[in-house]
């Protein structure tokens, strides 16, 4: 369980000198929509949840690895920037609720994290002293297996509507990442994206990697940047291929079969280390019996397989019945009820009631940098004054 002292709070004059020095773009980024976007306190973890997070992201890779994990469509060689292993944690330990193949937020905790390193908290850090470092070399390791030792000259960022995402300002701090890295980055939406037979252009200029902010996974509408990648015209991190391995959520269903895996070579204790930290989860099938399901559905929570940021999503105790014959059509998961972590903050001296959880940023198995998200109601939505992305030390 994590341990919260209700006098720590975050240094506030800091983290706005930090935004402030950003620039003009990134400020005009930042709305009355981004007012919670940072937490006013830290979050204190104890080392043994910390081990247990990293004990699971490391079976999780073990087993994704086998060659009989899943079959690539396209032989994609890049390993994927920026999954999210999300996890709950309460009395009984970690849970691993979620992966994500394009987690965001690392860029704004970077910030977070560059702001607050002048504070005497307790605990240590979650992330190395080198971190935006890090991370570019990540996207440069990413453009080498693919193209070896030629220069990552043009980074694309992609996302629907982009100016108009809730993480835009993120795009932002990325694009001038890359900037001082020597790299000269964009940000558009796909639709302006030009495939041509030689490669992929903005604006004239030709694009050597794409950074994936898509929610649409499989790249289906987009069947021009889906050929393109394909047929490695470019570089897109992460693909429709690291979604398929990591983030689909059936897998999660696949990693807690116990036999399934044990027929698929998986080492026992691997597959209990698994059992243990994720909680179990069944795919909904057409035809499932309906009625046994109703009778136990308090027990579970129920996800769309291909939703994200918590939509579509629903406690089985919260369902009514419109929504729950909707969930029984299929192309639902259920997934046994991990209680997500709580603590008691007082802020300007009101004390509020937050749940958290626990977001490990990681790359080719490696844990890059972990935050929290804190947040009331049943998503973590960045509403809650006091709440949003939280800096996570180990105690």
């Amino acid at each position: 369980m994590s341990e919260q002292g209700k006098a720590i709070l975050i240094g506030r004059d800091a983290l706005e000198e930090a935004l402030h020095q950003q620039g003009a773009a990134f400020q005009n980024s930042i709305t009355e929509r981004h007012a919670h976007l940072f937490a006013a306190v830290p979050l204190f973890i104890s080392a043994a949840d910390f081990a247990q997070m990293r004990e699971v992201i490391a079976a999780v890779e073990q087993v994704v690895s086998l060659p009989a994990w899943s079959a690539l469509q396209h032989g994609d060689r890049c390993k994927g920037v920026f999954f999210g292993y999300d996890f709950h944690l309460n009395d009984s330990g970690a849970h691993l609720i979620e992966i994500n193949s394009n987690a965001g937020g690392a860029f704004l905790n970077e910030l977070l994290l560059r702001s607050q390193a002048g504070q005497a908290w307790p605990g240590s850090a979650s992330a190395g002293v080198a971190l935006e470092q890090d991370l570019i070399a990540m996207f440069r390791n990413e453009w080498r297996i693919e193209r070896g030792e030629a220069a990552l000259q043009t980074v694309l960022i992609v996302d629907e509507r982009p100016d108009g995402q809730y993480l835009y300002p993120e795009f932002i701090l990325a694009q001038q990442m890359f900037a001082r890295a020597g790299i000269k980055a964009f940000i558009a939406d796909p639709g302006d994206v030009e495939v041509r037979s030689n490669g992929v252009y903005l604006d004239g200029c030709r694009i050597d990697l794409i950074y994936n902010r898509l929610t649409d996974f499989s790249l289906a509408a987009y069947p021009a940047l889906l050929g393109a990648y394909a047929d490695r015209h470019v570089v897109l991190t992460p693909s429709p291929e690291a979604y398929m391995r990591y983030a689909d959520k059936r897998n999660l269903a696949r990693l807690t079969d116990g036999g399934a895996l044990l027929a698929a070579g998986v080492a026992t204790d691997i597959i209990e280390v698994l059992q243990k930290g994720i909680p179990q989860t069944r795919v909904i099938s057409h035809g499932d019996d309906a009625e046994a399901w109703w009778d136990v559905r308090k027990q579970w929570f129920f996800k769309p397989v291909s939703g994200y940021g918590a939509k579509g999503a629903y406690r089985g105790d919260k369902l009514t019945k419109r929504v729950f014959g909707e969930i029984m059509v299929g192309d639902y998961v259920a997934q046994k009820l991990a209680p997500p972590g709580e603590l008691a903050v007082s802020v300007d001296g009101t004390e509020s009631l937050f749940k958290y959880d626990v977001r490990c940023y990681v790359y080719d198995g490696r844990i890059q940098l972990v935050c929290a998200r804190m947040y009331q109601g049943q998503t973590t939505n960045f509403r809650t004054p006091g709440g949003g992305f939280a800096v996570v030390r180990v105690l």
